[in-house]
């Protein structure tokens, strides 16, 4: 190729320098091994778990974990969110990112979060476990019930 040609293209010569020299970079591995995985949750199974720094960052002070569930039409579920060291709060967002049903603060008037809500349409959903405000770690617990149609 020509000199006048490559003078031409230099954001593209540029992009192409970049990404040979990145692929062969060993920070790449690493980069790619953080890569967004929910974790699979249990109905009527409690989870302990601990949000930290390495989790989500809200852009409050705080984090958020997600845990993946597969939930049918019609079905109802409750989502129990509870802890001693940060104030909860507690969503549920389906696979094209639009949130169902959210709750800050529980009906028992603490800081801990409870949600009932019934689903539309069968699918993968997310249910997100995050800290509010500036608090953003701790240990908390959650579970999530299937409750059985009367």
């Amino acid at each position: 190729m020509s000199q006048f040609a490559l003078s031409r293209f230099p954001v593209l010569l540029s992009l192409s320098v970049a990404i040979a020299l990145l692929g062969s970079h060993p920070l790449t591995a690493d980069a790619q091994s953080r890569v967004y995985s929910p974790l699979p949750l249990t109905f009527g199974k409690a989870t302990s778990d601990k949000l930290s720094n390495k989790d989500i960052p809200t852009g409050q002070g705080g984090f958020a974990r997600d845990y993946v569930v597969q939930l049918q039409a019609g079905d109802q579920i409750t989502i129990d969110l509870t802890s001693e060291d940060f104030d909860t709060m507690v969503y549920l967002i389906a696979s094209n990112g639009t949130t169902v049903g959210e709750n800050d603060d529980g009906p028992d008037g603490t800081t801990n979060s409870l949600l009932f809500t019934r689903i539309v349409r069968a699918g993968t959903y997310y249910i997100r476990v995050r800290s509010f405000g500036e608090v953003g770690a701790g240990r908390y617990n959650l579970k999530v019930t299937l409750l059985k149609p009367q």
